[in-house]
């Protein structure tokens, strides 16, 4: 009912404790003199706002103790005369009773208020301290930010497409078709989505940097995905942001013990080209006193990479378990697999150096141009510099006198002999890793010019199946529809990725980068045209023919969910070929040349072919070894002879026709520009700098 604010002691008396002081007290007949020689110091106020009044503290002494009966005044003259004796003994001010006083009073700051301010400030101090002198510490708190911008990303894509899709179902309630009207709001919408959790997830690769750019640039090269995901990953291709040269002096005195000006007599400060995971920057080399252009790794990638590649694996998990419709297992499996290796220099030396060995016996029939790797460490690697330029750079190729056509033709050969015939292919062969130059002296290119091949960091092993299969598959997209060239398609992509009927017109899409070929149910497109036979079949579109044709693959019903599920059931190493063929596709388009796409399908099955009749001479090898030679194993070598010599003799006459056309297609260009601006503007048009020419498929 009351409690003992104490003036001498330290802590305050609680009601028991004052009570059992009562009891002790010699003569409890007078409760004023009891108090005057033990109460003294203290002062007793009531605890209960309403009901603590003095009348029941004085009540409650009295019915407790066995005093006689204090009235209130009492009770309050002698708390009032016990108070006033304590503060003047002390030369102390009581301060005014709240009850009397007007204004409430005035505290001072809370001791315990202060002394937490102290301790937060403190700790302040100290973890500032601990994050730019102790790197773990710094590590650990850099990692978990990085980690909970990645994961606030998917989280909130994930909230969104959840949102998306109940809408979706609340516009059908019962089942029913949706109208003309419900099909567009549900297209718009997911468009909307797309578009918005694809620039989330932008935001967060580019502030991670690092690992997360280059699974950005892994998303944009996979076609197959949503346009708006695609397109918004794009600018990671060259969005990268450069390491400061002093971090990259200390990571090489950190890794050998010798820093920048140890190693080389010049070194440019600015990098000349600035990739995911790396940079480079020419310099010349101290040992031979060459040109060299040096790659070292982003000084801070090897400190994140561990809990980066931990927590991209959480964010697909946690994906999956939302959607399981939607998981992104395979991107995973590509980077646990392949960054550990692109993290290491020595491996990229190598992969350089087999692909040399096995481009060696074409001298002469090839431009490809590798850079001589003077030497490698793990973070630090030491090249022969080439003096070139983009091999899209049309103003470069027309300064240089370099056919374009031809540019892109060499791409499609390099490339292919890598997949088909070596069965060991550069998987990222995107723009800024091809160089293109006039032919050097001493090159063996017969053009006159060379493409060199960077960054040998991710290189991929096909199986001898899996490559004799695919090839097989590409020829018979080669020949005309037929029931037996449709079944031949389909028993060969079961063959190559596990695919069934209903999902072969994903993959044909997705191998040839346009819409499906004809079949005995499917003769038209969406737009009512009718659809090729052969990827021979010349076709003419414009980009927004293409887009509109695209456009309305990607809003059929369940097509989505279709694309996940070919993405998940193909072998990662066919999803690297489809990822290879994107690539080429993208270059042969931004090269605008004047001979269509079909003169990269003829190259293309020039080498399948070659594949296929190697595997047969394998094949029939292995028969004569095991069996001995009979009627059977004659008539197989037989029929393969003759089907290797009419593929070469028909796709021979096919180059020739389409090289025709593209020549008098520029010839055309030529003339078109002579009529606009004269001999510059001629030239210009046909180096196609001011057309932008029709796609053909």
């Amino acid at each position: 009912m009351f409690s003992l604010v104490g003036h001498r002691c330290r802590s305050v008396p609680t009601p028991r404790a004052a009570h059992r002081a009562i009891k002790r007290a010699p003569g409890r007949e007078n409760v004023a003199q009891f108090q005057a020689l033990h109460l003294s110091q203290f002062t007793l106020l009531p605890t209960n706002p309403k009901t603590g009044s003095a009348r029941m503290c004085a009540r409650s002494l009295s019915q407790r103790h066995g005093c006689a009966s204090l009235s209130t005044s009492s009770f309050r003259s002698i708390s009032t005369t016990i108070r006033n004796d304590f503060y003047a003994s002390r030369n102390l001010q009581f301060p005014s009773d709240p009850a009397s006083s007007t204004k409430p009073p005035r505290h001072p700051k809370s001791p315990r208020r202060i002394k937490r301010l102290r301790n937060l400030l403190v700790l302040l101090v100290v973890l500032s301290i601990l994050y730019y002198t102790y790197s773990p510490f710094r590590h650990t708190v850099l990692a978990s930010v990085r980690c909970a911008r990645l994961m606030r990303a998917v989280v909130t894509d994930v909230y969104d497409y959840k949102q998306t899709f109940a809408a979706e179902e609340r516009l059908a309630p019962l089942g029913r078709d949706l109208t003309p009207e419900e099909l567009y709001v549900r297209r718009q919408a997911r468009k909307d989505c797309h578009k918005r959790s694809a620039e989330r997830m932008l935001a967060a690769l580019k502030k991670n940097s690092g690992i997360y750019v280059k699974l950005g640039q892994h998303v944009a090269a996979v076609q197959l995905l949503p346009k708006e995901w695609t397109d918004t990953m794009r600018p990671l291709q060259d969005q990268c942001f450069p390491t400061p040269i002093e971090d990259t002096d200390v990571m090489l005195r950190v890794d050998l013990g010798r820093g920048i000006d140890d190693l080389f007599t010049q070194f440019d400060a600015r990098p000349i080209g600035v990739a995911s995971l790396a940079q480079v920057h020419r310099a010349i080399d101290r040992g031979t006193g060459r040109p060299v252009a040096v790659k070292v790794q982003h000084a801070d990638l090897q400190e994140f990479a561990a809990v980066d590649m931990v927590t991209v694996n959480f964010a697909i998990n946690f994906v999956k378990y939302i959607f399981p419709d939607f998981e992104f297992s395979w991107l995973g499996e590509e980077m646990n697999e392949m960054l550990p290796l692109e993290m290491d220099f020595r491996h990229e030396a190598s992969n350089s150096a087999r692909c040399r060995s096995e481009f060696a016996h074409l001298k002469g029939k090839t431009s490809l141009y590798l850079p001589e790797v003077l030497w490698a460490e793990r973070r630090c690697m030491v090249m022969e510099f080439i003096d070139g330029a983009r091999v899209d750079d049309l103003v470069y190729l027309k300064d240089h006198a370099i056919d374009r056509n031809q540019v892109s033709q060499e791409l499609s050969r390099i490339f292919s002999q890598m997949v088909y015939i070596n069965g060991h292919f550069h998987a990222d062969p995107h723009h800024g890793n091809l160089l293109i130059r006039p032919k050097a002296a001493g090159s063996s290119s017969p053009f006159n010019f060379d493409v060199c091949l960077l960054d040998h960091g991710q290189y991929f092993d096909i199986p001898d199946d899996l490559r004799v299969n695919y090839a097989h598959f590409w020829l018979s997209l080669i020949k005309k529809t037929s029931k037996k060239t449709t079944a031949e398609r389909k028993y060969y992509a079961r063959l190559v990725g596990n695919i069934d009927d209903e999902m072969y017109p994903i993959l044909e899409s997705a191998i040839t980068g346009q819409i499906n070929m004809a079949d005995d149910t499917n003769t038209h497109d969406v737009t009512g045209d009718k659809r090729p036979t052969s990827l021979l079949d010349q076709r003419t579109y414009d980009e927004d023919s293409i887009k509109k044709l695209r456009g309305a693959l990607m809003e059929k019903e369940g097509l989505i969910v279709s694309i996940f599920e070919l993405l998940r059931t193909v072998p990662k190493r066919l999803l690297m070929i489809l990822k290879l063929s994107d690539l080429q596709r993208s270059l042969d388009q931004s090269l605008a040349t004047t001979h269509g796409q079909s003169r990269v399908f003829v190259i293309i099955a020039r080498y399948c072919a070659e594949a296929v009749w190697r595997a047969d001479v394998v094949s029939f090898h292995n028969s004569l070894r095991t069996t001995g030679l009979s009627f059977g194993v004659f008539r197989d070598f037989v029929r393969a002879f003759f089907s290797h010599v009419y593929w070469n003799t028909t796709l021979g006459i096919a180059e020739v026709g389409l090289d025709v056309r593209a020549r008098w297609v520029k010839i055309m260009l030529w003339t078109k520009g002579l009529g606009k601006g004269g001999l510059k503007a001629a030239e210009e048009e046909m180096a196609g700098l001011t057309t932008k020419s029709p796609m053909k498929v």
